[in-house]
Protein backbone atom coordinates (compact mmCIF):
# COMPACT_ATOMS: atom_id res chain seq x y z
CA UNK A 1 0.00 0.00 0.00
CA UNK A 2 1.13 3.27 -0.99
CA UNK A 3 1.79 6.12 1.72
CA UNK A 4 2.72 8.83 0.24
CA UNK A 5 1.97 12.40 1.42
CA UNK A 6 2.03 16.21 -0.09
CA UNK A 7 4.43 18.20 2.35
CA UNK A 8 5.81 21.52 0.33
CA UNK A 9 9.40 22.15 1.56
CA UNK A 10 9.85 19.30 3.88
CA UNK A 11 12.94 17.12 2.55
CA UNK A 12 12.37 14.56 5.19
CA UNK A 13 10.33 13.86 7.65
CA UNK A 14 10.65 10.98 10.15
CA UNK A 15 7.80 8.26 10.80
CA UNK A 16 6.82 6.63 13.73
CA UNK A 17 9.11 2.93 12.68
CA UNK A 18 12.11 5.61 12.64
CA UNK A 19 12.03 5.38 9.22
CA UNK A 20 11.97 8.80 7.18
CA UNK A 21 9.98 9.70 4.05
CA UNK A 22 11.95 11.76 1.18
CA UNK A 23 10.51 14.38 -1.17
CA UNK A 24 10.34 12.63 -5.22
CA UNK A 25 8.77 14.22 -7.97
CA UNK A 26 4.69 13.67 -8.24
CA UNK A 27 3.88 15.24 -11.56
CA UNK A 28 5.61 17.44 -14.02
CA UNK A 29 4.30 19.41 -16.93
CA UNK A 30 7.39 20.42 -18.98
CA UNK A 31 7.89 22.82 -20.94
CA UNK A 32 4.19 24.62 -20.76
CA UNK A 33 4.03 28.12 -22.17
CA UNK A 34 2.49 30.95 -20.60
CA UNK A 35 -0.59 32.46 -21.54
CA UNK A 36 -0.44 35.58 -19.06
CA UNK A 37 0.40 37.12 -15.87
CA UNK A 38 -1.79 39.25 -13.62
CA UNK A 39 0.70 41.03 -10.95
CA UNK A 40 -3.35 42.29 -9.50
CA UNK A 41 -4.33 38.82 -8.30
CA UNK A 42 -4.03 37.02 -5.32
CA UNK A 43 -1.40 34.82 -5.91
CA UNK A 44 -1.28 31.28 -7.32
CA UNK A 45 -0.76 29.87 -11.09
CA UNK A 46 -4.12 28.80 -13.31
CA UNK A 47 -3.51 25.67 -15.28
CA UNK A 48 -6.21 24.31 -18.14
CA UNK A 49 -7.97 21.83 -15.68
CA UNK A 50 -7.56 19.06 -18.27
CA UNK A 51 -3.97 19.40 -17.83
CA UNK A 52 -3.90 19.05 -14.06
CA UNK A 53 -6.56 16.39 -14.27
CA UNK A 54 -4.09 14.18 -16.78
CA UNK A 55 -1.06 14.21 -14.74
CA UNK A 56 -2.89 14.41 -10.82
CA UNK A 57 -2.16 17.85 -9.82
CA UNK A 58 -4.77 18.93 -7.69
CA UNK A 59 -6.75 22.05 -6.99
CA UNK A 60 -4.84 24.49 -4.16
CA UNK A 61 -1.63 21.77 -4.63
CA UNK A 62 1.65 23.57 -4.29
CA UNK A 63 3.93 22.89 -6.99
CA UNK A 64 7.37 23.93 -7.49
CA UNK A 65 7.74 26.12 -10.82
CA UNK A 66 11.27 26.90 -12.76
CA UNK A 67 11.42 29.30 -15.85
CA UNK A 68 13.37 27.90 -18.61
CA UNK A 69 14.07 31.49 -20.33
CA UNK A 70 15.22 33.18 -16.75
CA UNK A 71 15.84 30.72 -14.70
CA UNK A 72 13.88 32.28 -11.73
CA UNK A 73 12.36 29.04 -9.48
CA UNK A 74 9.38 29.95 -7.48
CA UNK A 75 6.27 27.64 -5.47
CA UNK A 76 2.76 28.84 -5.20
CA UNK A 77 -0.63 26.30 -5.34
CA UNK A 78 -2.67 25.27 -8.28
CA UNK A 79 -5.48 26.69 -9.19
CA UNK A 80 -7.93 25.01 -12.09
CA UNK A 81 -8.02 26.99 -15.12
CA UNK A 82 -11.00 26.46 -17.95
CA UNK A 83 -10.97 22.83 -19.05
CA UNK A 84 -9.38 22.67 -22.89
CA UNK A 85 -8.29 26.59 -22.76
CA UNK A 86 -4.41 25.71 -22.69
CA UNK A 87 -4.25 28.44 -20.26
CA UNK A 88 -1.09 28.74 -17.86
CA UNK A 89 -1.21 32.24 -16.08
CA UNK A 90 0.87 32.96 -13.25
CA UNK A 91 -0.99 35.40 -10.89
CA UNK A 92 -0.05 38.07 -8.03
CA UNK A 93 3.71 38.40 -7.10
CA UNK A 94 4.06 35.05 -9.27
CA UNK A 95 3.54 37.22 -12.19
CA UNK A 96 6.91 39.24 -11.55
CA UNK A 97 8.84 35.82 -12.66
CA UNK A 98 7.52 35.21 -15.97
CA UNK A 99 6.37 37.04 -19.28
CA UNK A 100 3.58 35.82 -21.58
CA UNK A 101 5.34 33.12 -24.30
CA UNK A 102 8.22 31.95 -21.38
CA UNK A 103 8.64 28.37 -21.49
CA UNK A 104 8.35 27.02 -17.71
CA UNK A 105 8.23 23.12 -15.77
CA UNK A 106 5.81 22.89 -13.50
CA UNK A 107 6.60 20.12 -10.46
CA UNK A 108 4.89 18.70 -7.68
CA UNK A 109 5.96 16.71 -5.21
CA UNK A 110 4.96 13.68 -3.22
CA UNK A 111 7.28 12.15 0.28
CA UNK A 112 7.44 8.86 0.93
CA UNK A 113 9.60 5.93 2.00
CA UNK A 114 12.45 4.17 0.28
CA UNK A 115 10.37 1.72 -0.95
CA UNK A 116 6.68 3.15 -1.72
CA UNK A 117 8.55 4.88 -4.62
CA UNK A 118 8.07 1.80 -6.41
CA UNK A 119 4.58 1.92 -6.70
CA UNK A 120 4.87 5.60 -7.67
CA UNK A 121 4.33 6.37 -11.46
CA UNK A 122 4.69 10.38 -12.17
CA UNK A 123 3.25 11.35 -15.52
CA UNK A 124 4.63 14.10 -17.40
CA UNK A 125 3.03 16.27 -19.78
CA UNK A 126 5.53 17.93 -22.41
CA UNK A 127 4.25 20.73 -24.69
CA UNK A 128 5.01 22.67 -27.83
CA UNK A 129 3.53 25.44 -29.33
CA UNK A 130 0.44 26.62 -28.54
CA UNK A 131 0.52 24.67 -25.32
CA UNK A 132 -0.69 21.59 -27.39
CA UNK A 133 0.58 18.35 -25.02
CA UNK A 134 3.33 16.47 -27.58
CA UNK A 135 4.20 13.53 -25.31
CA UNK A 136 3.55 12.24 -22.57
CA UNK A 137 5.97 10.41 -20.23
CA UNK A 138 5.66 8.19 -17.26
CA UNK A 139 8.86 7.78 -14.80
CA UNK A 140 9.32 4.43 -13.13
CA UNK A 141 11.15 3.24 -10.34
CA UNK A 142 11.98 -0.56 -9.69
CA UNK A 143 14.56 -2.62 -7.91
CA UNK A 144 17.57 -4.27 -9.78
CA UNK A 145 18.51 -7.89 -9.39
CA UNK A 146 20.64 -6.89 -6.74
CA UNK A 147 17.84 -4.90 -4.74
CA UNK A 148 19.78 -1.33 -5.74
CA UNK A 149 16.80 1.21 -7.42
CA UNK A 150 16.99 2.15 -10.63
CA UNK A 151 14.37 3.70 -13.45
CA UNK A 152 13.06 3.66 -16.44
CA UNK A 153 11.64 6.42 -18.42
CA UNK A 154 8.70 5.32 -20.91
CA UNK A 155 7.77 7.78 -24.06
CA UNK A 156 4.36 7.62 -25.83
CA UNK A 157 6.43 8.54 -28.75
CA UNK A 158 8.53 5.73 -30.15
CA UNK A 159 10.72 8.65 -31.92
CA UNK A 160 10.61 12.70 -30.99
CA UNK A 161 12.39 15.58 -31.96
CA UNK A 162 12.32 18.22 -29.00
CA UNK A 163 15.03 16.23 -26.68
CA UNK A 164 13.40 13.22 -24.63
CA UNK A 165 14.99 9.94 -24.60
CA UNK A 166 12.32 7.74 -26.00
CA UNK A 167 13.11 5.10 -22.82
CA UNK A 168 16.02 5.29 -20.41
CA UNK A 169 16.35 2.18 -18.42
CA UNK A 170 19.22 0.99 -16.42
Amino acid sequence: MLHCTNIGGIANIPTGEGQAVEKYVGAKLHGIRVTDAKLNYHGSITIDADFCREVGLKPLEYVEIWNKMSGARISTYVLYGDPGSRCCILNGAAARTCQQGDEIIIASSVFCEIDDIIELKPRVLVFGENNEIVDRITYEVFRRADNSLDMAVSSELSDNSYGFPASISG
